[in-house]
């Protein structure tokens, strides 16, 4: 496995489904944390991850704290508008996890106050518009990461 890829609460069930592509594509594991917005066997869903979903290695949490908990010797990334550093300039490693936040929130406050110097975030224009897609953001991250690692087991 090559990164730990984290939703916190997803609201958009084809961002789900497209994330969940990319990660069997980059052999990441996908861990959502609930409450989520769509139910998993939302058409939406299955429709966006294609025939993906038999190969996708998933866990689902109750919650943030028990994902930390499960998880307390790993080491966190989180994806933010508000981070400070950019994700180019995190040295991931293998396992490593990159926790987004929901389409329409982003992170919780807690949760990016818990550890402000993994706080990353891919760099845009300066306008009223909030961010990039979840999914594509996703995508960018892991990719980089995956560049770092010389792209393990990838053809």
């Amino acid at each position: 496995m090559n990164l730990n890829i984290v939703l916190y609460q997803p609201e958009i069930p084809q961002n789900t489904g497209n994330i969940a592509r990319t990660c069997v594509l980059t052999n990441s594991k996908l861990h959502l944390i609930k409450p989520l917005g769509f139910s998993l066997d939302e058409k939406h869903l299955k429709r966006a991850g294609l025939d993906y979903w038999p190969f996708l290695d998933i866990e689902i949490h109750e919650s943030y704290e028990d994902l930390r908990e499960k998880y307390k010797d790993s080491t966190f990334y989180f994806s933010t508008t508000k981070g400070s550093n950019f994700y180019h300039e995190v040295e991931f490693k293998q396992g490593d996890f990159i926790v987004f936040g929901r389409e329409s929130s982003g992170l919780p406050d807690y949760i990016r106050d818990s550890d402000p110097k993994r706080c990353i975030r891919v760099p845009m224009i300066n306008t009223s518009t909030r961010s990039l897609n979840l999914s594509n953001t996703v995508a960018i991250m892991t990719y980089e990461a995956l560049r770092q690692f010389s792209f393990p087991t990838m053809k």
